[in-house]
Protein backbone atom coordinates (compact mmCIF):
# COMPACT_ATOMS: atom_id res chain seq x y z
CA UNK A 1 0.00 0.00 0.00
CA UNK A 2 1.64 2.98 -1.08
CA UNK A 3 1.57 5.81 1.77
CA UNK A 4 -0.60 8.97 1.48
CA UNK A 5 1.43 12.50 1.83
CA UNK A 6 -0.64 13.86 4.98
CA UNK A 7 -1.40 17.71 3.98
CA UNK A 8 -0.24 20.83 6.42
CA UNK A 9 -2.33 23.32 7.37
CA UNK A 10 -2.71 26.00 4.88
CA UNK A 11 -0.84 28.50 7.57
CA UNK A 12 1.98 25.86 7.58
CA UNK A 13 2.09 24.54 3.90
CA UNK A 14 2.75 28.76 3.46
CA UNK A 15 5.35 28.82 5.71
CA UNK A 16 7.49 25.83 4.20
CA UNK A 17 6.81 27.39 0.84
CA UNK A 18 8.61 30.78 1.88
CA UNK A 19 11.39 28.75 4.22
CA UNK A 20 12.31 26.78 1.27
CA UNK A 21 11.97 30.02 -1.09
CA UNK A 22 14.54 31.54 1.06
CA UNK A 23 16.92 28.84 1.25
CA UNK A 24 16.78 28.99 -2.18
CA UNK A 25 17.78 32.48 -2.54
CA UNK A 26 20.39 32.61 0.35
CA UNK A 27 22.23 29.84 0.15
CA UNK A 28 24.32 30.37 -2.63
CA UNK A 29 24.62 33.80 -2.20
CA UNK A 30 24.99 34.54 1.51
CA UNK A 31 28.59 36.02 1.44
CA UNK A 32 28.42 37.88 -1.89
CA UNK A 33 25.21 39.44 -0.51
CA UNK A 34 26.68 40.31 2.84
CA UNK A 35 29.50 42.40 1.37
CA UNK A 36 26.83 43.80 -1.70
CA UNK A 37 25.01 44.89 1.34
CA UNK A 38 26.81 45.20 4.91
CA UNK A 39 22.73 45.60 6.45
CA UNK A 40 21.35 42.33 5.36
CA UNK A 41 21.67 39.66 8.27
CA UNK A 42 21.24 36.11 6.75
CA UNK A 43 20.47 34.18 10.09
CA UNK A 44 19.65 29.96 9.18
CA UNK A 45 17.35 27.71 11.51
CA UNK A 46 18.27 23.96 10.73
CA UNK A 47 15.26 22.02 11.72
CA UNK A 48 14.21 18.49 10.48
CA UNK A 49 12.74 16.74 8.05
CA UNK A 50 10.11 18.48 6.04
CA UNK A 51 7.45 15.92 7.06
CA UNK A 52 8.16 16.29 10.54
CA UNK A 53 7.70 19.42 12.75
CA UNK A 54 10.65 21.25 13.10
CA UNK A 55 10.44 22.48 9.41
CA UNK A 56 7.16 24.04 9.41
CA UNK A 57 8.07 25.70 13.00
CA UNK A 58 11.32 26.82 11.45
CA UNK A 59 9.25 28.18 8.66
CA UNK A 60 6.96 29.97 10.72
CA UNK A 61 10.23 31.69 12.67
CA UNK A 62 11.66 32.92 9.44
CA UNK A 63 8.55 34.32 8.30
CA UNK A 64 7.39 36.28 11.35
CA UNK A 65 11.15 37.43 12.09
CA UNK A 66 12.51 38.36 8.66
CA UNK A 67 12.33 42.17 8.07
CA UNK A 68 13.82 42.67 4.33
CA UNK A 69 13.21 46.02 3.42
CA UNK A 70 9.96 47.56 2.32
CA UNK A 71 7.91 44.52 4.27
CA UNK A 72 4.97 46.53 5.58
CA UNK A 73 4.14 44.29 8.54
CA UNK A 74 7.81 45.56 9.77
CA UNK A 75 7.15 48.86 9.68
CA UNK A 76 5.41 48.62 13.06
CA UNK A 77 8.38 48.69 16.19
CA UNK A 78 9.75 45.10 17.08
CA UNK A 79 6.78 43.16 14.46
CA UNK A 80 9.83 41.81 12.84
CA UNK A 81 13.19 41.39 14.10
CA UNK A 82 16.51 43.96 13.35
CA UNK A 83 16.59 45.69 10.32
CA UNK A 84 17.84 43.64 7.62
CA UNK A 85 17.43 40.51 9.48
CA UNK A 86 16.54 37.39 6.51
CA UNK A 87 15.70 34.46 8.33
CA UNK A 88 15.80 31.09 6.32
CA UNK A 89 14.60 27.13 7.16
CA UNK A 90 16.89 24.48 6.10
CA UNK A 91 15.97 20.66 6.60
CA UNK A 92 18.47 18.43 8.97
CA UNK A 93 18.23 15.16 9.64
CA UNK A 94 17.31 16.45 13.18
CA UNK A 95 18.34 17.55 16.77
CA UNK A 96 22.24 15.96 16.97
CA UNK A 97 22.39 16.88 13.41
CA UNK A 98 21.83 20.54 13.91
CA UNK A 99 23.79 21.14 16.98
CA UNK A 100 26.89 19.69 15.08
CA UNK A 101 26.15 22.35 12.86
CA UNK A 102 25.91 24.84 15.06
CA UNK A 103 29.08 23.89 16.69
CA UNK A 104 30.82 23.36 13.08
CA UNK A 105 29.54 27.07 12.31
CA UNK A 106 27.74 25.33 9.35
CA UNK A 107 24.21 27.37 10.56
CA UNK A 108 23.89 29.68 12.48
CA UNK A 109 20.99 28.36 14.68
CA UNK A 110 18.84 24.85 14.93
CA UNK A 111 16.37 23.39 17.33
CA UNK A 112 17.07 20.23 19.32
CA UNK A 113 15.49 18.67 21.94
CA UNK A 114 16.41 19.50 25.82
CA UNK A 115 17.43 15.57 26.48
CA UNK A 116 20.08 15.90 23.11
CA UNK A 117 20.93 19.52 24.39
CA UNK A 118 22.19 18.40 27.58
CA UNK A 119 24.41 15.50 25.97
CA UNK A 120 25.87 17.76 23.66
CA UNK A 121 26.88 19.83 26.46
CA UNK A 122 28.48 17.03 28.95
CA UNK A 123 29.71 15.51 25.67
CA UNK A 124 27.50 12.27 25.93
CA UNK A 125 25.66 9.67 23.89
CA UNK A 126 25.95 10.32 20.41
CA UNK A 127 28.57 13.48 21.27
CA UNK A 128 30.70 11.03 23.05
CA UNK A 129 33.70 11.10 19.56
CA UNK A 130 33.17 15.18 19.53
CA UNK A 131 33.23 16.08 23.54
CA UNK A 132 31.18 18.87 25.12
CA UNK A 133 29.77 21.55 22.85
CA UNK A 134 30.79 24.06 25.71
CA UNK A 135 29.73 27.53 23.00
CA UNK A 136 26.46 26.18 22.44
CA UNK A 137 23.63 28.64 23.73
CA UNK A 138 19.88 28.93 24.11
CA UNK A 139 17.74 30.95 22.49
CA UNK A 140 14.36 30.01 23.91
CA UNK A 141 12.54 27.19 24.83
CA UNK A 142 10.17 26.87 22.00
CA UNK A 143 7.24 23.65 23.05
CA UNK A 144 6.95 20.79 24.25
CA UNK A 145 6.63 17.80 21.99
CA UNK A 146 5.96 14.43 22.70
CA UNK A 147 7.35 10.58 22.07
CA UNK A 148 4.76 8.94 19.85
CA UNK A 149 5.29 4.80 19.35
CA UNK A 150 2.78 3.84 16.20
CA UNK A 151 2.50 0.22 15.97
CA UNK A 152 0.45 -1.31 13.13
CA UNK A 153 -2.79 -3.44 14.35
CA UNK A 154 -1.31 -6.26 12.21
CA UNK A 155 1.67 -6.49 14.89
CA UNK A 156 -0.61 -6.83 17.60
CA UNK A 157 2.22 -4.96 20.05
CA UNK A 158 0.54 -4.04 23.45
CA UNK A 159 3.09 -2.65 24.93
CA UNK A 160 6.68 -1.56 24.40
CA UNK A 161 7.56 -4.61 25.66
CA UNK A 162 5.59 -6.66 22.93
CA UNK A 163 8.68 -4.97 20.03
CA UNK A 164 11.09 -8.01 21.15
CA UNK A 165 11.31 -9.42 17.58
CA UNK A 166 9.82 -7.31 15.67
CA UNK A 167 10.93 -4.66 13.07
CA UNK A 168 11.00 -0.75 14.80
CA UNK A 169 11.62 2.31 13.16
CA UNK A 170 14.56 4.27 15.76
CA UNK A 171 14.62 7.62 12.73
CA UNK A 172 17.83 8.37 11.28
CA UNK A 173 21.06 8.39 13.42
CA UNK A 174 21.08 12.10 13.51
CA UNK A 175 17.92 12.75 14.59
CA UNK A 176 16.39 13.71 18.59
CA UNK A 177 14.13 10.34 18.02
CA UNK A 178 16.82 7.72 17.62
CA UNK A 179 18.30 9.40 20.88
CA UNK A 180 14.89 9.17 22.77
CA UNK A 181 14.14 5.88 21.33
CA UNK A 182 17.25 4.37 22.56
CA UNK A 183 16.95 5.52 25.74
CA UNK A 184 13.14 3.78 25.94
CA UNK A 185 14.72 0.70 24.76
CA UNK A 186 17.11 0.66 27.64
CA UNK A 187 14.81 1.60 30.21
CA UNK A 188 12.39 -1.20 29.29
CA UNK A 189 15.71 -3.72 28.80
CA UNK A 190 15.44 -4.08 25.21
CA UNK A 191 18.94 -4.20 23.86
CA UNK A 192 19.66 -3.52 20.35
CA UNK A 193 19.63 -7.19 19.42
CA UNK A 194 16.61 -7.86 20.67
CA UNK A 195 14.23 -5.78 17.45
CA UNK A 196 15.36 -5.62 13.86
CA UNK A 197 16.01 -1.76 13.84
CA UNK A 198 15.16 0.17 11.03
CA UNK A 199 17.32 3.69 10.29
CA UNK A 200 15.15 5.08 7.23
CA UNK A 201 13.92 8.75 7.45
CA UNK A 202 10.28 9.22 9.56
CA UNK A 203 8.22 9.33 6.54
CA UNK A 204 10.37 6.39 4.71
CA UNK A 205 9.31 4.28 7.86
CA UNK A 206 5.55 5.02 7.73
CA UNK A 207 5.60 4.06 4.29
CA UNK A 208 7.01 0.81 5.35
CA UNK A 209 4.69 0.47 7.94
CA UNK A 210 1.43 0.90 5.38
CA UNK A 211 3.41 -1.76 3.23
CA UNK A 212 3.73 -3.69 5.90
CA UNK A 213 7.02 -4.21 6.16
CA UNK A 214 7.79 -2.73 9.68
CA UNK A 215 5.95 -3.33 12.81
CA UNK A 216 6.64 -0.05 14.64
CA UNK A 217 7.93 3.66 14.39
CA UNK A 218 9.29 5.94 16.98
CA UNK A 219 8.40 9.63 16.68
CA UNK A 220 9.26 12.79 19.20
CA UNK A 221 6.97 15.92 17.75
CA UNK A 222 4.82 18.98 18.99
CA UNK A 223 1.60 16.92 18.95
CA UNK A 224 -0.61 16.54 16.60
CA UNK A 225 2.16 15.28 14.16
CA UNK A 226 1.07 15.34 10.58
CA UNK A 227 2.70 11.95 10.05
CA UNK A 228 0.84 9.89 13.11
CA UNK A 229 -2.17 11.53 12.21
CA UNK A 230 -1.96 9.49 8.66
CA UNK A 231 -1.29 6.42 10.24
CA UNK A 232 -4.51 6.80 12.60
CA UNK A 233 -7.13 7.97 10.69
CA UNK A 234 -6.60 5.30 8.06
CA UNK A 235 -6.81 2.94 11.18
CA UNK A 236 -3.88 1.01 10.33
CA UNK A 237 -1.80 1.97 13.74
CA UNK A 238 -2.31 2.29 17.44
CA UNK A 239 -0.61 4.47 19.94
CA UNK A 240 1.34 2.56 22.08
CA UNK A 241 1.65 3.93 26.01
CA UNK A 242 5.10 4.43 27.77
CA UNK A 243 4.11 3.09 31.05
CA UNK A 244 5.26 0.61 34.03
CA UNK A 245 8.69 0.01 35.42
CA UNK A 246 10.01 0.52 32.24
CA UNK A 247 8.58 4.32 32.66
CA UNK A 248 9.76 4.95 36.05
CA UNK A 249 13.61 3.64 34.92
CA UNK A 250 13.68 5.92 31.86
CA UNK A 251 12.59 8.96 33.86
CA UNK A 252 15.34 8.07 36.53
CA UNK A 253 17.66 8.18 34.15
CA UNK A 254 16.35 10.85 31.48
CA UNK A 255 15.48 13.62 33.38
CA UNK A 256 14.87 15.87 30.45
CA UNK A 257 12.04 13.67 29.64
CA UNK A 258 9.06 13.94 31.85
CA UNK A 259 5.81 11.75 32.09
CA UNK A 260 2.59 13.22 29.88
CA UNK A 261 -0.38 12.43 28.52
CA UNK A 262 -1.59 12.80 25.06
CA UNK A 263 -5.26 13.92 25.43
CA UNK A 264 -7.94 12.38 24.09
CA UNK A 265 -8.99 13.65 20.58
CA UNK A 266 -5.70 15.27 19.62
CA UNK A 267 -5.90 12.42 16.77
CA UNK A 268 -9.22 12.21 15.84
CA UNK A 269 -11.27 9.70 18.41
CA UNK A 270 -8.06 8.21 19.78
CA UNK A 271 -8.36 8.05 23.67
CA UNK A 272 -5.38 9.42 25.81
CA UNK A 273 -2.18 7.57 26.07
CA UNK A 274 0.85 8.14 28.77
CA UNK A 275 3.89 8.68 27.28
CA UNK A 276 6.80 11.23 27.86
CA UNK A 277 7.56 14.16 26.34
CA UNK A 278 10.81 17.00 26.44
CA UNK A 279 10.96 20.59 25.33
CA UNK A 280 12.39 21.75 21.91
CA UNK A 281 14.77 24.38 22.14
CA UNK A 282 16.43 27.16 19.94
CA UNK A 283 19.59 27.10 20.20
CA UNK A 284 22.86 29.47 18.74
CA UNK A 285 26.48 29.49 19.45
CA UNK A 286 27.49 32.50 22.15
CA UNK A 287 29.25 34.39 19.17
CA UNK A 288 25.96 35.43 17.65
CA UNK A 289 25.52 39.24 18.39
CA UNK A 290 23.75 40.32 21.89
CA UNK A 291 21.52 42.31 20.25
CA UNK A 292 20.71 40.27 17.49
CA UNK A 293 19.47 37.90 19.58
CA UNK A 294 17.29 40.10 21.86
CA UNK A 295 16.12 41.93 19.03
CA UNK A 296 15.16 38.27 17.79
CA UNK A 297 13.52 37.37 21.02
CA UNK A 298 11.81 40.83 21.22
CA UNK A 299 9.77 40.03 17.63
CA UNK A 300 9.38 36.10 18.78
CA UNK A 301 7.01 37.50 22.24
CA UNK A 302 5.85 40.74 20.36
CA UNK A 303 1.80 40.37 21.46
CA UNK A 304 1.22 41.26 17.81
CA UNK A 305 2.52 37.77 17.07
CA UNK A 306 0.25 35.83 18.86
CA UNK A 307 -2.12 35.28 16.18
CA UNK A 308 -0.29 33.84 13.94
CA UNK A 309 1.65 31.55 16.21
CA UNK A 310 -1.77 30.68 17.55
CA UNK A 311 -3.22 29.57 14.04
CA UNK A 312 0.05 26.67 13.71
CA UNK A 313 0.12 25.48 17.16
CA UNK A 314 1.88 22.24 17.75
CA UNK A 315 2.32 20.71 21.69
CA UNK A 316 2.51 22.21 24.66
CA UNK A 317 3.55 25.88 25.82
CA UNK A 318 3.64 26.72 22.09
CA UNK A 319 6.39 29.75 21.85
CA UNK A 320 5.11 31.29 25.31
CA UNK A 321 6.97 33.95 27.02
CA UNK A 322 6.23 32.52 30.32
CA UNK A 323 8.41 29.34 28.98
CA UNK A 324 10.96 30.61 27.27
CA UNK A 325 13.18 30.17 29.61
CA UNK A 326 12.67 26.85 30.87
CA UNK A 327 14.75 23.50 30.86
CA UNK A 328 17.67 25.91 29.13
CA UNK A 329 19.59 22.29 29.14
CA UNK A 330 22.84 24.65 28.30
CA UNK A 331 23.65 28.27 29.30
CA UNK A 332 20.98 31.05 28.01
CA UNK A 333 22.26 33.30 25.54
CA UNK A 334 23.33 36.59 26.67
CA UNK A 335 21.01 38.23 24.18
CA UNK A 336 18.45 35.81 25.79
CA UNK A 337 19.23 36.24 29.82
CA UNK A 338 18.78 40.31 28.75
CA UNK A 339 15.16 39.90 27.47
CA UNK A 340 14.20 37.49 29.79
CA UNK A 341 15.13 39.27 32.70
CA UNK A 342 13.93 42.46 30.87
CA UNK A 343 10.51 41.09 30.60
CA UNK A 344 10.63 39.90 34.63
CA UNK A 345 10.72 35.60 33.77
CA UNK A 346 14.25 35.63 34.94
CA UNK A 347 15.32 36.97 38.19
CA UNK A 348 18.12 39.63 37.96
CA UNK A 349 20.23 37.32 40.70
CA UNK A 350 20.22 34.85 38.23
CA UNK A 351 22.17 36.59 35.16
CA UNK A 352 25.35 36.53 37.77
CA UNK A 353 26.17 32.89 36.97
CA UNK A 354 25.49 32.99 33.30
CA UNK A 355 29.13 34.24 31.03
CA UNK A 356 29.65 37.13 29.06
CA UNK A 357 29.51 36.99 25.37
CA UNK A 358 32.74 35.33 23.65
CA UNK A 359 34.11 36.84 20.78
CA UNK A 360 32.86 36.05 17.36
CA UNK A 361 34.36 32.76 15.32
CA UNK A 362 37.15 33.18 13.67
CA UNK A 363 37.01 32.29 9.88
Amino acid sequence: MQAKRYKLSSGLAERVFVALALVMMLAPKTVAQTLDNPQRVAFQISTGSTTGTYFPVGAMLAQLLSHPPGVERCEAANICGPSGLIVSTRASQGSVANLLGVNSGMVTSGIAQADVVAAAVAGQGPFRKTGPIKQLRVIANLYGEDLHLVASKKSKIKSVADLRGKRVSLSTEGSGTNVTARAVLAAYRLPDKSIAANYDSSDQAVELLQMGKLDAVFFVGGTPVSLMQQLLDEDVAVLIPITGDGLKRLLAKEPNLSAHTIAKGTYGNVPAVDTVSVDALWVTDASQPDNLIYGILKSLYNPANRGAIQSDRLGSHFMELASGAKEATALLHPGAVRFFTETGILKPAQKASLPANTPNRKS
